[in-house]
């Protein structure tokens, strides 16, 4: 018996790194797994792979771009359909991107913090009718968002958001809705 029998997740970066172990190891565990990212053909080798190792689990690809939010309401929709609930939500789809003050460029700026900061919130906003009562979500951050280190500093910007959407969504998710009038 796995520790997530019968759970569903959804997993973001899933197609490499940490996102794809994690898909990984949930499924080992029992859950359901569904996966996106944006590259399909890295996407479809993971989960074809966890699919052949894993009896306990299942996943499933749904290719997508977190900061595309027709492509989140996508991975949603699959979701409520196929897995009707969300008990561990791990948002991980990131890119970094490394540039001196310099040779920052509006594209570089804009292209990290869609993903990183808007895809972020916007994975997080959009799965909340589906989480579970107890539901886990799970950011991934970085130790760039509290040291400097040169040709970091969006990529850095990007990471301190998501430690304070981490602080500030724990108090305000942990909070009971206000009474109706």
């Amino acid at each position: 018996m796995g520790l997530l029998d019968g759970k569903v997740a959804v997993i973001t970066g899933g197609s490499e790194g940490i996102g794809a172990a994690t898909a990984r190891r949930f499924a080992s565990e029992g859950a359901t797994v569904f996966v996106t990212a944006r590259r399909p053909a890295e996407l479809d080798l993971v989960v074809k792979a966890i699919n052949a190792e894993h009896d306990g689990g299942q996943a499933v690809a749904v290719q997508g771009d977190v900061s595309v939010l027709e492509d989140l309401d996508r991975l949603y929709t699959q979701v409520k359909e196929q897995g009707g609930r969300i008990d561990v939500l791990f948002a991980n789809a990131g890119v970094g991107e490394f540039a001196r003050l310099e040779d920052i460029t509006e594209e570089h700026f804009d292209r990290i913090f869609a993903v990183n900061v808007k895809g972020l919130l916007f994975t997080v906003q959009k799965a909340l009718p589906l989480l579970s009562d107890g539901a886990s979500v799970i950011l991934t951050s970085s130790i760039a968002a509290s040291k400097g280190v040169a040709s970091t500093s969006v990529y850095s910007a990007t990471k301190a958001a998501v430690r304070n959407f981490a602080r500030t969504w724990s108090a305000e998710l942990a909070v009971s809705p206000p009474p109706e009038d």
